[in-house]
């Protein structure tokens, strides 16, 4: 299975994205962006992990 989520340097610290749209990822209507590098990171690690199990509350 191919991964989904991934992070990259935006203008004001970090972005998490969708691969599969390009389009960072909204939470609760927040996108996520400008985030500090480790909240990126384990942001990503965690909507992962929940796409893996088949979870979709956090992909919405």
């Amino acid at each position: 299975m191919s991964k989904r989520y991934d992070i990259r340097e935006d203008y004001a610290g970090w972005t998490v994205f969708d691969i599969f749209t390009g389009h960072p990822v909204v939470i609760m209507e927040v996108a996520q962006v400008g985030l500090e590098i480790q909240d990126a990171l384990d942001l990503a690690d965690l909507l992962e992990r929940t796409a893996l199990k088949g979870d979709r509350r956090l992909h919405q």
